[in-house]
């Protein structure tokens, strides 16, 4: 049996707990030592070793409004793009057989998480053209600069999973002084409540290859992707490597592994107001949210 670490609400106050499969929430009482997620990754070494021994079958249930998303303030979001042959190719491109290197940009901690249930706010949908990715999200619980590809799993706490709402009619700016300015990463991907994250933390224990994992998402209950993190260009211990090269990774960090084949851009389709877009990780757990209009709407 899998579980998460998950964030809760209880009236207006978040709170700790462990998500079961058959989708209720309980309360080890070896998780007190920790007011939040952040704490807890913050204290990881010792953190690993309680999470090993919780009786989670038979730890009290706990009461709650909602699920919030396990992090609410990470310290960085690092997304790697361009991550799956098969996704690569329906976008019109082809992976390099040798020397190509990860790279990845950044959403804004603070403003585009959102948890499970949550909706998703588009502004002028049709032309921003806003696009699902399901992915698979690496949480960093030992931090470190330069990390070898050998060592790299040795720093994740846990694997969520999530989705990286792109608005893809705003990657590109019309206006340029150069070509070299035309890409707007920033207004492609950090819009408000753009990276939907959960539903809790699956302990890395928990995980034995994080190249076996099946990811699946459907808009509407039809299904628009379906891949294995198999597909990926590089794999988790890779991307980990890649980014403590640019940045010293800490506790607290996602890493978002890029998205497989299955999206819409290449097919024309775009959410819309109304639209439920459902995204599952195997053993992970299922992210389902609603997209809205400004004002709330579904229409």
């Amino acid at each position: 049996m899998t579980w998460q670490l998950s964030t809760y609400d209880r009236d207006g106050s978040p709170g700790v707990a462990v998500l079961r499969e058959d989708g209720s929430l309980a309360a080890p009482t070896e998780l007190k030592r920790w007011a939040t997620l952040m704490e807890l990754l913050a204290d990881w070494e010792q953190a690993a070793d309680v999470l090993r021994g919780l009786d989670v079958a038979d730890a009290p249930l706990v009461e709650h409004d909602r699920l919030l998303a396990p992090l609410l303030w990470p310290r960085k979001v690092m997304c790697a793009g361009v991550n799956y042959r098969r996704h690569m190719r329906e976008m019109g491109g082809e992976i390099p057989e040798a020397g190509w290197r990860p790279f990845f940009f950044l959403k804004a901690p603070t403003t585009t998480i959102i948890g499970p249930g949550d909706r998703i706010i588009v502004r002028s949908p049709e032309q921003a053209r806003y696009d699902w990715e399901a992915e698979l999200a690496v949480v960093i619980g030992v931090g470190g600069r330069d990390i070898g590809v050998r060592d790299a799993l040795a720093h994740v706490a846990g694997y969520c999973v999530a989705n990286d709402i792109t608005a893809r009619g705003r990657h590109k700016r019309d206006s340029v002084p150069a070509e070299a300015f035309v890409y707007d990463w920033f207004a492609a991907k950090s819009m408000d409540g753009s990276l939907p994250l959960g539903p809790g933390i699956t302990p890395v224990f928990q995980v034995p290859d994080p190249q076996d994992l099946r990811l699946r998402l459907w808009v509407n209950d039809e299904l628009q992707q379906d891949e294995s993190t198999a597909d990926m260009v590089c794999t988790v211990a890779e991307l980990i490597a890649a980014a403590s090269e640019v940045a010293t990774l800490e506790a607290g960090d996602v890493i978002v592994t890029g998205t497989p084949s299955g999206v819409g851009a290449g097919r024309g389709l775009y959410l819309r107001p109304g639209d439920t877009v459902r995204t599952s990780i195997d053993g992970l757990g299922t992210l389902e949210n609603t997209v809205v209009n400004s004002s709330g709407g579904t229409s």
